[in-house]
């Protein structure tokens, strides 16, 4: 058996690791070099590998993981890919998520089958063999990729990071130093008290790094402004790297998408490329300047909208982070600024429905998995049908959206999901059959891209201009068939169908402005420069319902509403 793949000889690899802190922004550093690198013409793949034990973070709860971002191959992967997929234009299959669990799963098969001839299986050379593999696949994958840059995730210093640092400690031995560079991002905090940035815990990360075999070539400094120069040459002197190569990665102003021009004007694209060989005559030149139009938007809107995000995980930041980000595309589209009122649907009441939304000029409920929260979610659909707010339903936000269809309108006041209570006699969503006989929870339920079929005439097919369209999905339940002709003839029309399995993907409600729900999650293939066409119409039908309540005699009232999140939650 052979144990190394091959590397295209043409292919680059960039690792990105961090250190003394999480959350210093790798994965928005990653994106954004792949960014700057396709604007210059070059084709780059991304990819991130995960210390975690977990196979993948699809059974993870997302207080402790953030949102599952899903490949068109159905694979659940880490939130990261999510700003890969935003930022750049690289094929993100389930070959660009590793995580432990995967790399000694494949290891321990290997040895089970007797792929080892009778050896000892240890870390070095057969897990980190496997991770080398891993890198490779994603290189060879597509023949016609520059650089692939790979994402290290956790800090320098954890245990369970050492297999994949060593790993890629071997890859520049392997591929040699022209085809291999290290970036390493730290924190440069600024302590209050003495008002200066201190360069300690930079110059004691790479220390750790430099243990572990690994010298770095570009130092990214996550400051609060931008270092000085004689910090810059002190940084250069004890971590042994030249001052042109520490990069300041400072908290941009307005949007994440600024971030990528942030890294420009510090020359970060230049730098590596300097690395890799190139000279100022040798180096391409900027051939695609979208992004800087696209930040133009950004900060010039014409308007503002606020959209309610009823959830219960709104308390964590990152656990609709597609979603959000969807939205923004959306305002994107329409050059206005979108604001968010997030809102525990735990903490919706009856009584309390006009105090939350009268401010708001659009609703959104987002998936999620679980009965807590529920009738919140349930309330917050009723308000939007009955007042006429633009909804729209993400996956579970379709099911609920049913749910009370049939309660508050057809007078099933039973109707449920069996999901929450099996029991029901007026089961509106059920489990799909392939789903019953399931027990392992992770990978197993409708995952990845599915073709749909759109009614003409709907407003959906009016969004995207066609009939046929390919949408990912992360589900378990679906409508129920059954129901389907009592809830149309009362007015919520099947608007797109899977017709191999004849399951209904989106509805959408007749005599409201706009109120959608869809089973798929469009939030997966939404980008700033390609807003997503369903959340670009939601925008700008609640552009379109802010407009109409500013006209005289029906201004809507001015008043903060500030709802506050339960701390303690629950995983279900």
């Amino acid at each position: 058996m052979k144990e190394i793949e091959e590397s295209s000889s043409k292919v680059r690899y960039i690792f990105v690791t961090g250190g003394v802190a999480s959350s210093l922004g790798k994965g928005i550093a990653v994106a954004s070099l792949g960014n700057l690198l396709e604007s210059r013409g070059f084709k780059v793949a991304l990819m991130k590998m995960d210390p975690y034990i977990n196979v993948d973070p699809g059974t993870m709860s997302p207080f402790q993981h953030g949102e599952v971002y899903v490949t068109r191959d159905g694979a659940e992967t880490d939130l990261d890919l999510g700003y890969y997929n935003r930022y750049t234009n690289s094929k993100l299959t389930r070959l660009n998520s590793v995580s432990t669990g995967q790399i000694y799963e494949a290891v321990i098969k290997r040895e089970r089958r007797g792929d080892y001839l009778g050896r000892t299986v240890q870390v070095i050379p057969h897990i980190t063999n496997e991770i080398k593999n891993r890198i490779y696949r994603v290189g060879n994958h597509d023949m016609d990729v520059d650089f692939v840059i790979i994402e290290i995730g956790g800090t320098v210093g954890d245990i369970e990071s050492v297999p994949f640092l060593e790993a890629i400690r071997q890859f520049r031995q392997d591929q040699g130093r022209n085809h291999v560079i290290y970036v390493h991002l730290t924190l440069v905090p600024t302590i209050s008290a003495a008002g200066e940035p201190k360069t300690k815990p930079t110059q004691h990360s790479v220390k750790e790094l430099l243990k572990l075999g690994i010298q770095p070539n570009i130092l990214i400094c996550r400051t609060q402004n931008v270092l000085p120069r004689e910090l810059k040459s002190k940084i250069s002197l004890f971590c042994n790297v030249l001052e042109e190569d520490v990069i300041s990665s400072v908290d941009v102003e307005h949007s994440i998408y600024e971030a990528p021009l942030m890294y420009r004007s510090e020359k970060f694209d230049e730098r590596i490329l300097f690395h890799f060989g190139f000279t100022p005559e040798t180096m391409p030149a900027l051939k695609d300047d979208s992004w800087d139009r696209i930040v133009k938007r950004i900060l010039e809107p014409r308007r503002s909208i606020t959209i309610a995000v009823a959830g219960k995980y709104v308390s964590l930041q990152d656990a609709y982070r597609s979603v959000y980000e969807g939205l923004m595309h959306g305002g994107i589209a329409h050059q206005v600024e979108v604001h968010f009122l997030k809102i525990d649907s735990e903490n919706i009441q009856a009584e309390n429905l006009d105090e939350i939304f009268h401010d708001v000029d659009g609703i959104l409920v987002p998936g999620g998995f679980g009965e807590r929260g529920v009738d919140g979610k349930l309330l917050s659909i009723q308000y939007a049908r009955e007042n006429q707010v633009p909804y729209f339903g993400i996956c579970l936000g379709l099911q609920t959206a049913v749910i009370e269809f049939f309660r508050n309108v057809i007078g099933l006041k039973e109707a449920h999901s069996t999901e929450f209570a099996p029991e029901t006699p007026h089961p509106v969503i059920t489990m799909l059959e392939n789903q019953v006989s399931i027990t392992d929870f992770g990978g197993t339920m409708r995952l990845g891209e599915y073709p749909c079929t759109l009614r003409e005439g709907t407003l959906v097919h009016k969004a995207y201009q066609d009939t046929h369209i390919l949408e990912r999905h992360r589900h378990r339940y679906e409508l129920n068939s059954q129901y389907v002709e009592q809830m149309e003839a009362n007015g919520l029309i099947v608007a797109g169908r899977y017709m191999e399995g004849d399951l209904v993907e989106i509805v959408e409600l007749k005599d409201h402005p706009w109120f959608v729900g869809t089973q798929f999650h469009p939030e997966f293939i939404s980008k700033p420069t390609n807003p997503h066409p369903l959340f670009r119409d939601f925008i700008g039908a609640a552009v379109a319902y802010a407009e109409a309540k500013a006209l005289p005699g029906k201004g809507k009232k001015s008043r903060e509403i500030v709802k506050e999140s339960k701390e303690t939650k629950s995983n279900s």
